[in-house]
């Protein structure tokens, strides 16, 4: 398989200084091993895109690669703030951070119309909000048939869009199973596609309510066993609870951060090694 690639390659490939990246995954499957390559390699000023931007884009935005975000509800699931984007926003630390906030509702409008290659997405949505007196992304239109007013958000057409996935077949058709929240929109609204899994499979198996990306809209794959830890994978392991309560600390002042990603992910040469020292760490 030809787009079979090491996480650092797949990366230094495809994720340029200044591009917009998605790195999706809604409560499972969210791309950890990806996000800490990107940070390893020294990425600058990219546009983050996430639906539920959580610790992974806590730890990009405090490690200083971020410019802007694009996101719907930013926070620690569970237990409260993240405390190196509020810390970027309130006083610009390490860098200023431009901010595009959404509902759910409208990011997953805005992934749709990018998969579809249309210009912006409807829906009936942030009525009662203050999000539009904030943000000039979300506009009005009136419906030609009824004459109804709709929210309308601009598409979302990402340069990369990075997932994790259970498993990958030998021709590069990707399966993803469990709640794969937009995964799919935002895989085909992108440019480039880089899909991290849990296995290598001679052949894909059938399972409930699982989707499948074809090859032909993946960019590369790349074998990460764990890559998505410590949220879960459907299947292979669960997530980790007390390291996003222990996020809370770690997070919370600047030092201890950066130490902790010195010592975890800048200190660590790809991802099994970050999850050797960690275990290593709890042991």
């Amino acid at each position: 398989m030809s787009m079979l690639l090491p996480l650092a390659e797949a990366i230094e490939r495809h994720v340029a200084d200044g591009a917009s990246v998605a790195l999706e995954g809604f409560t499972h499957l969210i791309p950890f091993a990806a996000g800490h390559e990107i940070i390893r390699q020294g990425r600058r000023n990219l546009h983050l895109i996430r639906m539920t931007p959580d610790i992974i884009y806590d730890q990009l935005i405090g490690m200083g690669c971020a410019r802007k975000l694009t996101f719907s509800w930013g926070g620690n699931p569970g237990v409260g703030s993240l405390h190196r984007l509020r810390d970027a926003v309130e006083h610009q630390w390490p860098q200023p951070l431009e901010l595009d906030e959404h509902s759910h509702a409208g990011m997953a409008a805005a992934f749709c119309a990018g998969a579809a290659r249309l210009p912006f997405g409807m829906l009936r949505g942030y009525a009662g909000t203050d999000l539009p007196a904030h943000n000039q992304n979300i506009r009005r239109v009136q419906c030609p048939f009824t004459g109804e007013m709709l929210a309308a958000v601009p598409a979302l057409n990402p340069d990369v869009t990075i997932l994790h996935a259970q498993r990958a077949d030998r021709a590069g058709n990707v399966a993803i199973d469990g709640i794969v929240g937009a995964a799919r929109e935002a895989a085909l609204a992108a440019k480039t596609l880089i899909v991290t899994v849990e296995e290598i499979v001679d052949a894909l198996p059938p399972a409930m309510n699982a989707i499948v990306l074809p090859h032909w809209v993946v960019s590369a794959v790349v074998a990460c066993p764990g890559g998505a830890y410590p949220s879960y994978a459907h299947g292979h392991y669960v997530r980790d609870n007390a390291f996003y309560r222990q996020w809370d600390a770690i997070a919370r002042e600047r030092a201890s951060f950066l130490a902790w990603m010195e010592q975890h992910v800048l200190g660590t040469r790809d991802h099994r090694a970050f999850l050797a020292g960690l275990q290593q760490e709890a042991a």
